[in-house]
């Protein structure tokens, strides 16, 4: 009896494998070509929409990456100037976005072009993001992600101050996003920077950015770039990642920087 009922067993299996995948092969095999015709007009549709956005500065400057380089600027000059460490994130970020297109340097000098140009300028801010706005559509997971980059910009050097938080709300309005969404995406950054933050000791300054009391601050400036490179927000990678990615890596940003401020300090004072 059971060995009737292992051979009923394996003819059920045989019946399945052959309806499953040889008498609907030429279905299977059909799905198959389907998805791969799409995916092949997908990327050459994207590949042709990344030529049209590179074509021209002004082209960029339209497009959503260009118009969130530019609220970019109006948040880095918000307090009067742009500081060391917001400087190199901003080039770093302009590296992250023109590795995407298939001319990186002429991308990379419309990022700039464009960046330096809307600093200047403070009087189209709001203008700026309703652009963006209607770009983005109606999902809301982009433009928590741009405010949140925002943020953590104006976060990164010493906190918010009042100029900052001033154009930040100018964008969250545009963006139609609530003030109470606003204040609690900055409380989850201050809440999170004041758990992690502490009296550093110089030892613990040169352990952190791996380096010793011998170095010269040429080393130790080249080292401190390097770590804030690879411990950066990837504007672009972080499409697939939540809202902790963006604040643990400004409080990241700060202990460098924090760390970095000791050194200088101690080598002046020598």
């Amino acid at each position: 009896m059971k060995m009737l009922r292992k051979w009923i067993y394996f003819a059920v299996a045989l019946v399945l494998i052959y309806y499953i995948f040889i008498a609907n092969i030429l279905i299977t095999l059909s799905i198959l070509a389907s998805l791969y015709v799409a995916f092949r007009v997908y990327k050459a549709y994207a590949k042709n929409k990344l030529f049209k956005t590179a074509s021209s500065k002004e082209s960029f400057r339209e497009s959503e990456l260009g118009l969130f380089i530019a609220l970019v600027a109006k948040v880095a000059k918000a307090d009067g100037r742009v500081d060391e460490l917001e400087a190199q994130l901003i080039g770093i970020m302009f590296d992250d976005i023109s590795r995407i297109f298939p001319d990186k340097e002429k991308t990379r000098n419309f990022l700039k072009e464009i960046f330096n140009e809307e600093k200047e300028r403070s009087d189209d801010t709001r203008e700026i993001a309703e652009v963006l706005n209607k770009k983005l559509g109606y999902g809301q997971f982009k433009r928590k992600q741009y405010v949140e980059f925002l943020i953590q910009l104006a976060f990164v050097d010493n906190g918010i101050t009042s100029d900052e938080d001033e154009v930040l709300r100018i964008i969250v309005d545009a963006l139609n996003i609530t003030a109470v969404e606003y204040e609690t995406m900055v409380s989850r950054f201050e809440t999170m920077l004041q758990n992690r933050q502490e009296t550093m000791s110089p030892e613990k300054a040169y352990e952190i950015l791996g380096v010793t009391k011998e170095d010269d601050m040429n080393s130790v400036k080249k080292i401190y770039r390097k770590q804030v490179r690879k411990y950066h927000p990837d504007l672009i990678a972080s499409q697939d990642k939540d809202a902790t990615y963006i604040e643990e890596s400004t409080a990241k940003m700060q202990e460098l920087n924090q760390a970095y401020d000791i050194i200088k300090k101690l080598n002046k004072d020598i």
